[in-house]
């Protein structure tokens, strides 16, 4: 296959999968999302919850508003972070969803020992 057909082939262009499942697959952006998920927050509430440098959350977090997961509202001096509802939360929806269905106390419902 020549350079110019892999240029127009979907299935040969993995980079916006790889960003976006390498973000879902790191341990504390996935807890950033799920915090997230209950309610929006400012960097501090995440830190707390957490219990991670603050540092470390503010660079996951900017890889996450990369990847347009999270966005941020201005509340004063204090950013508010929330979750993309018209993809994110519709997709972890599913996620549960399918551990529930398909999963049936295996693989991702179990709890890893």
């Amino acid at each position: 296959m020549n350079k110019r057909a892999c240029k127009f082939n979907p299935y040969m262009n993995h980079n916006s999968y790889n960003v976006f499942f390498m973000n879902l697959a790191n341990p504390l952006k996935i807890g950033i999302i799920l915090s997230l998920r209950k309610k929006d927050k400012c960097v501090n509430d995440i830190i707390k919850e957490l219990n991670v440098e603050q540092s470390k959350v503010s660079h996951a977090l900017k890889t996450l508003k990369n990847c347009n997961i999270v966005d941020f509202k201005q509340n004063g001096k204090e950013r508010e972070y929330y979750l993309n509802k018209d993809t994110i939360l519709p997709m972890l929806d599913l996620i549960d969803r399918h551990a529930i269905i398909h999963c049936k106390g295996k693989c991702c419902m179990e709890d890893r020992k």
